[in-house]
C-alpha cells in the first residue's frame, strides 16, 4: 500500500472533472512498485459509458506490458469501483484494489450504483433490461469447436 499511488489516483479525478472529460474518478496501476498504467474518467469526452478511469487503467497497463493479464499488480482508485470496473478488475487479475472514497461518498455526489447491484441480484426475467435467449444452439455450434481447439489460448 502506496499513499503516493492513491494521491495520484485521486488528482487524475480532479483533472477529469476540471477538464471536463467526465466525473472526478481517477485509477493507477502499479506492479512491483512501478506505475504501469493510469486513467481518468473519459466518459464525457469519448462518448462512452465505459470509459470509467479503472477501466482505462486497465486498457494503459495492459498495452504497456502487453498482456491482457494483470497479475502481481494492484489498483489504486479514488472511488470504490462500480460493478462494471469490478468486473474488469476480476478480468484482468488484479491482485488488489485500494480506494479513497467509498460508494456510498459517490451516491452522495449523484453517482449511485445501488441500481446496479440490485439488477445484478435479480432474476434474467425481473431486470430492467429484457434478457431474451434466442438461437442458442447456433452459439453452442462455435462453443464446441472452441471446446476442442488444440491451440485456444484461456484468459
Amino acid at each position: 500500500m502506496n499513499k503516493q499511488f492513491m494521491q495520484l489516483a485521486i488528482k487524475l479525478g480532479s483533472r477529469a472533472m476540471r477538464e471536463g472529460t467526465g466525473g472526478p474518478f481517477g485509477a493507477v496501476i502499479v506492479q512491483n512498485g512501478n506505475i504501469i498504467g493510469q486513467g481518468q474518467n473519459r466518459v464525457l469526452t469519448q462518448c462512452d459509458p465505459t470509459a470509467h478511469a479503472e477501466i482505462n487503467a486497465i486498457r494503459n497497463a495492459c498495452a504497456t506490458i502487453k498482456s491482457f493479464e494483470l497479475r502481481g499488480c494492484d489498483i489504486y482508485s479514488s472511488c470504490e469501483p462500480c460493478p462494471m470496473c469490478l468486473g474488469a478488475v476480476h478480468w484482468s487479475r488484479l491482485d488488489h484494489i485500494y480506494y479513497a472514497a467509498n460508494r456510498s461518498d459517490a451516491a452522495e455526489i449523484g453517482f449511485d450504483d445501488h441500481f446496479f447491484y440490485e439488477e445484478i441480484e435479480k432474476n434474467r426475467n425481473e431486470r430492467q433490461v429484457g434478457m431474451i435467449e434466442m438461437l442458442r444452439e447456433d452459439a453452442l455450434v462455435i462453443f464446441d469447436e472452441w471446446q476442442s481447439m488444440q491451440n485456444k489460448q484461456m484468459y
